[in-house]
């Protein structure tokens, strides 16, 4: 089956790196697949450096983003299965619509321009960096309370404290403003996909149903905005919040992915 992808691509979120795909990275290696985890431009620093010194962070650019995530997986021999999450995700649709990928699965995905549905929770998830305009200028990270809500309401508090000194780091604010206002600005923005488009890969989405960030909701209609007749899945799993990489269970969520993405696989 010299078709079969051997290689998986990992595309971290916000106020994250590569290093919350660690469980996941080790987890595809041992069955064998060529796993890459690209962190955006300027993320070959680990978090302490980023949290330390976040100007790398202020000059994100999605446009940057998806051409650094490009140079990784143009050059790969076959191609890839790629997995995002959250922002990750939207960049992950983004990826397919350029013609990238045997097939792919967005993880509490973050949606793609057009997509309207804003539940109270992911506003209120988004608050810190969305209250302030100014904001769009810099790069925003969360309090512990504020990661709790956002990413890990459903874990214990140790847990959560835990990964949160392992895994955050602050979110670029113009990005975040960007993806908000981009259903009100006439023409494409940075986060457009052809819902239309015939030849991309086949998607799958995942929701956590305790998701605040992400909410299920968010996911159910950007599905529902693909039009072609290219494979188009939802699926929910209850009990996980939005860092679902690296909630207990992991491990099933991991392995239906990878399952949907071999069996699925153009």
């Amino acid at each position: 089956m010299t078709n079969t992808p051997d290689t998986i691509v990992l595309v971290h979120g916000f106020w994250v790196t590569p290093r919350s795909w660690e469980h996941w990275i080790t987890h595809y290696e041992q069955k064998g697949f060529r796993v890459l985890a690209p962190g955006y431009p300027g993320f070959e620093v680990e978090v302490e450096a980023l949290n330390a010194d976040p100007d790398i962070i202020t000059a994100l650019t999605v446009p940057a983003i998806i051409e650094h995530l490009e140079a990784v997986i143009r050059p790969l021999p076959k191609p890839p299965i790629i997995m995002g999450h959250s922002a990750g995700g939207a960049f992950t649709q983004i990826l397919l619509d350029h013609g990238l990928g045997t097939s792919a699965v967005a993880l509490n995905s973050a949606p793609t321009e057009g997509v309207r549905v804003v539940p109270f929770s992911q506003v209120k998830s988004t608050l810190p960096v969305l209250r302030s305009p100014a904001n769009r200028h810099k790069a925003i990270g969360l309090t512990l309370d504020e990661w709790k809500y956002a990413f890990t309401n459903t874990f214990s508090d140790e847990e959560s404290q835990a990964l949160y000194e392992r895994y955050h780091i602050p979110a670029n604010g113009g990005i975040l403003w960007g993806s908000v206002l981009a259903n009100f600005q006439p023409g494409h923005q940075d986060t457009w996909v052809d819902y239309h488009n015939e030849n991309r890969a086949p998607l799958l989405f995942i929701s956590g149903s305790e998701d605040h960030i992400m909410p299920p909701a968010v996911q159910r209609s950007n599905a529902k905005h693909y039009k072609s007749n290219t494979i188009t899945e939802h699926v929910e799993f209850d009990g996980y919040a939005h860092l679902l990489p690296a909630q207990k269970g992991w491990e099933e969520i991991a392995d239906f992915a990878l399952d949907w993405a071999l069996r699925n696989a153009r």
